[in-house]
Parts: C-alpha cells; structure tokens; sequence
C-alpha cells in the first residue's frame, strides 16, 4: 500500500480493462445453527426443509426466465449452470441424506443441510481436474441458499449495481452472476475465490466482461464507492488508484479496446500462412453460452465440447434423451460449422452420487474411456443420443484417454453396435468421423499405429505434458517443472503429427499450448491441421499465423529438436518470436502500465 493505493494480484479469468466504482455483493458464508429437537418437533421440521427446497428450485427458476427473456427467450444460453443447480436441489444424495439426519439424529434441518453439503463436496476433493474440483462451490451454494431459505434471509441479490460499476464479492453464486451481468451491464467481476473454471470466470468470459477471481481479500479492502481498477489479462486489481494510475489506465483501456478491434478485422479471415498453409481456428468449450464470443472472435468449429457437466451431482444417470437434447442444441448453434464432441471423461471421484468408487489415485485410476468400456449401458446412452443428434449438424465424436489400440477398438465396436441398434428402430444414420484425444504418452508413442484407425486426433496437451513429465500441474511445488517446450513433448508432439500426415487424418491441439501466441509458429512447424482454444484467444493466435511462413516454423522445430534442456529451448522461441512478431506480442503483454 503506498498513498491509499492498494494494488492485488489474482487470476485473469476474463481478459479486458474496467475503471468504476466499488460494488460490493455480501456473499459472507451464513452462520449455521444447531439444535437438537423434540420427538413432535420432527416431521414439522422436515416440512421446513421440503418448503425451503421448493422456495429454491422457485427463486432458480425465476432467474433462469429473467436470463432467458433477457436473451430473447433464448432458454439455452447463461442457463446451463443454473439448470445444475436446480438438478441438485433434486439429488437424493443430498434430499434423502438430510430427511434422514433429521429422523434419525433430531438435529435441526439447517444443520443436517450443512452436514450433508460437507460429505458431498468430500467427493470432489481428490479430484485432478480443476473443472471438477471447482463444482464443490456449486455444491456450496445449493446448500447455502437451502439455509438461507430455512432462516428466512435474503439470497439473491438484492439491489441491482448502477452501470459500469465493479462488483466485488467473496464468490459469485450461478444465479448472482446470471443476474448481475443479464440486468445491468457491470464493468468488471472481482472475487476472493474462484479459478478459471469456475462460473464467474466462464459466463464472464462467455459476455466478454473483465474478471479477476481468486484475489484473496478484496472484500476485506475495498469499500463501496471506492475506485477500482480492473486488468482482466493479467489478474491486477488497483484499490483506490492515483489519479495519474487512472490517467494510465483509461489510454490503456482504449489502446486494448482499439487492439482488440484490430484483431477482430480479420475475424472472418482465414488462419493462412504467408506461403499457402491454413490452419482452422477452432474453440473449447463447456457450455452454450460460450458459443456466441466463440463468433465473434471468428472461431470456424468447436474443437473440444466436454459433457462431464451433465453428470454432476445426480444420482441418477443422464439420460439418452438429455444427451440427444444437449448435443442437438450445439449442433444446431454452430451448423454448418463442426463440432468435437468429446464421450464424458469420468471416474470414480467424478460420477454420479450413487455411483462413486473411491479411487487412491483418480487421475491414473478408472476414467474417461476405461470407465465407459466397463459401464456400456451408461456409455451406449450417450453415444445414442449423439448419432440421433448427428442430423442437426457437423458432429465429430471423440473418445477421451485412450492408451492403446485395443481401446479404440473397442469404443468403436460399441459405437457400431449403437448404429445397428437405431437402424433396427427405423434410424439409418451415417457414422460421424471418430478421433480420439492424445493425451497418454503411450497413445503419442504408438500414433503410427492409432492413425490407421482413427479418422482424427486432437491432442490435448495439459494432460500429455502432465502425465510426460509426471507432475500434478495444481501442485505448485512442482509447477515449475510444467514446461509445454520440454525435449519430450516436443519430440511426442512432431511424432503424433507425423503420424497423422502419414496416415492422412487431420490433427488439431485443444490443450492449452494451442491458444498461447508464443507457441504458434512451432505449431506451424508440427503441420498441425487445427487449433482449438478459448474465444478471446483466437485473434492474436491468428493474426501470428497469417503474419507467418509454415517453412519457417518448420525450420525452427528442426532447431529446437537439436537443443537439449527445456530453458534453451524456451529461450530459442522467445527470442525467435520477438525478432519476428515483436509488435503483436509486446501489445498483448502490455494492456496496462503496472509492472511486477
């Protein structure tokens, strides 16, 4: 702190640069009570807590409408998170768990709430993937507007914030954010907590409004009415910034705004090399509401569409019916254009309530396809509402995890099967092109093999780096040692890719490697065929690209391949890139004028 001023970093988890005035949103956890009751005191107690689940599922569906009508009564976009939530407030595990505490122990409804919120979100947290342990927050905040019913407090938010202002909060329920950015247009999202999957930061993303989660105590520092400054990129917030600091800032908001513009004017412009190679530029995402920056930021396909979300906190299993309604409905936002479908990549500490197995270690354990393979009536369910979905637009289905030939094999098998099936009932439908996801160093070793009986490959890199390496990339003990240049993936990369080019299948990159502009000319010089990645990413990526020469990234992966330890590596790229695209990149790293 010097002068008043208070500069935090957090997690950029929306790019962009907001100046306004504090807005702050009480989102304090409530305090739970606990009393024993009464043997008559029982069943009026569980009364109270089927009217306080009622009166949720009610405030929810309002919101949805809201959002909805704000769309134009578009009911898919900004509403998948909070359909999730009005799917727990129906899970068993949750409803069952609680009428039985209150039976059997005689403790007060809010209390076994709280209880039976604690053992669920237990489920989450061993998970690898950050997506999945993000959902203990949503398990959170179901639980926390059950209470919040139960004692007759306010939930939602009450006041909306005037125009442009900064909403600061502890977290930010689906419903707060629904409603703070569908009612009133804010300048900027700012919380304690979160990361970069959890719903602030992907419908802030999705409405292209700068966020920063994960800050740690803005709540504790920042008081209504005081000035913010927020730079969405790089996770800087700035309390009550000199006015030379907002002087700065205002010219570095309208030379990102002006870059951004830029960027965007090639938009509906090819990803094409200066000597002739084009690539596609392709997006990942999780939910419909991403599709629309998706357009706007001139993405050609979806690269990567995960399904895990469908499966969460229920106890029973998604339906073929609910897979078939939510792959017809991104089919048909994006025809003619093709969407990946990647099959749901669960385990043990990411399924359904009732169908939990503890796992030691659920990142190597039974996951993703393996599972599957193992439960093929709940894997044939879904591939069956993907080939019915298949005529509402460009469907390409992936299989996630596969370590070796005979997975694939067998994923296909069942897939054929399915088709049988429907064409039995009266459904003749084509086969869909089937790829699959390299992300185990055994798949990128034996690609050759893989390629001759695949029709694509996406390689997703967060994993393949991971598991090459052998670290946990959450594990900030060994996150130094995340090096997507390493000699290994380097060499596992331009074999996957060679693979492809000989057996004649296009190959993309969905992981993040593919959206980072350092990186784009040695994606060039592997002969990558697509590149998937979040929406705001693709203008620079592109721009790099149709600045480039494939030739020239292929002579620098030549030089990089002859080079030992990752640093030289890094470095040979870095000064490379910087000879070459200087202007572009330093733009993107400098939005604002703060250093460190």
């Amino acid at each position: 702190m010097a002068g008043g001023t208070t500069i935090l970093v957090g997690i950029g988890a929306s790019p962009g640069i907001a100046i306004g005035r504090c807005w702050p949103v009480d989102r304090r956890k409530v305090r739970t009570p606990k009393r024993r009751l009464g043997p008559d005191e029982v069943e009026p107690e569980l009364g109270r807590f089927r009217t306080a689940l009622e009166l949720s599922e009610a405030q929810l569906a309002e919101v949805r409408h809201k959002v909805a009508e704000a769309e134009g009564g578009s009911a898919g976009d900004h509403t998948a998170i909070i359909d999730m939530h009005r799917m727990m407030l129906k899970d068993e595990m949750l409803v069952l768990e609680v009428q039985k505490l209150v039976r059997e122990e005689r403790i007060n409804a809010e209390w076994a709430v709280k209880r039976v919120v604690r053992k669920i979100k237990g489920a989450f947290s061993d998970a690898a993937d950050e997506y999945f342990k993000e959902r203990r927050a949503d398990v959170d905040f179901v639980g926390e507007r059950i209470i919040k019913n139960l004692l007759g407090q306010q939930v939602d938010v009450e006041e909306p914030p005037p125009e442009g202002a900064i909403v600061v909060a502890h977290d930010l329920a689906p419903a707060d954010t629904a409603l703070l950015l569908h009612e009133r247009k804010v300048g900027a999202l700012v919380t304690d907590a979160g990361a970069q999957t959890s719903h602030t930061a992907i419908v802030a993303r999705a409405l292209e409004v700068p966020a920063v989660v994960a800050v740690g105590r803005i709540t504790t520092l920042a008081d209504k009415g005081d000035w913010i400054i927020v730079d969405g990129a790089r996770g800087v917030v700035i309390i009550n910034p000199t006015a030379g600091e907002r002087a700065d800032y205002e010219v570095a908001r309208e030379r990102f705004l002006e870059h951004e513009r830029e960027l965007l004017r090639t938009r509906d412009l090819p990803a094409a090399t200066e000597d002739g190679v084009t690539l596609r530029m392709a997006g990942n995402i999780e939910f419909a509401e991403e599709v629309p920056s998706l357009l706007n930021h001139g993405g050609e396909a979806v690269g990567l569409y995960r399904t895990e979300f469908l499966y969460l906190q229920r106890e029973q299993l998604p339906t073929e019916e609910e897979h078939y309604q939510d792959a017809r409905r991104i089919l048909e936002a994006l025809a003619p254009r093709p969407v990946t479908i990647r099959t749901f990549d669960l385990g043990g500490d990411k399924l359904p309530a009732g169908l939990r197995a503890h796992a030691e270690n659920p990142a190597l354990g039974l996951r993703a396809i393996r599972y599957c393979l193992r439960q093929p009536e709940m894997f044939r369910a879904q591939l069956r509402g993907l080939l019915r979905a298949s005529v509402h637009g460009n469907l390409r289905i992936m299989f996630p995890m596969i370590s070796g030939v005979a997975e694939l094999r067998a994923a296909r098998r069942v897939l054929l099967e399915v088709r049988e099936e429907l064409k039995r009932e009266g459904q003749d439908l084509p086969l869909p092109p089937v790829g699959i996801m390299i992300e185990l160093p055994s798949a990128a070793v034996i690609a050759d093999r893989l390629a001759l009986e695949a029709d694509f490959f996406s390689i997703g890199t967060n994993d393949l780096i991971q598991y090459t390496i052998g670290i946990d990339r959450q594990n900030k003990e060994v996150a130094y040692l995340y090096k997507p240049l390493h000699l290994a993936v380097l060499r596992m990369l331009k074999n996957v890719c060679d693979a492809g080019r000989a057996a004649g299948i296009p190959v993309s990159m969905c992981g993040e490697m593919a959206g980072e502009p350092l990186y784009a000319l040695v994606l060039l010089g592997l002969g990558l065929t697509e590149l998937s990645m979040n929406g705001p990413s693709i203008p620079l990526v592109k721009r790099i690209i149709r600045a480039a020469r494939a030739d020239d990234g292929r002579l620098l992966l030549e030089r990089l391949l002859a080079l030992t330890a990752g640093d030289d590596i890094e470095r040979e790229v870095k000064h490379e890139m910087s000879r070459r695209f200087g202007g572009l990149l330093e733009h993107d790293a400098q939005v604002g004028p703060v250093s460190g």
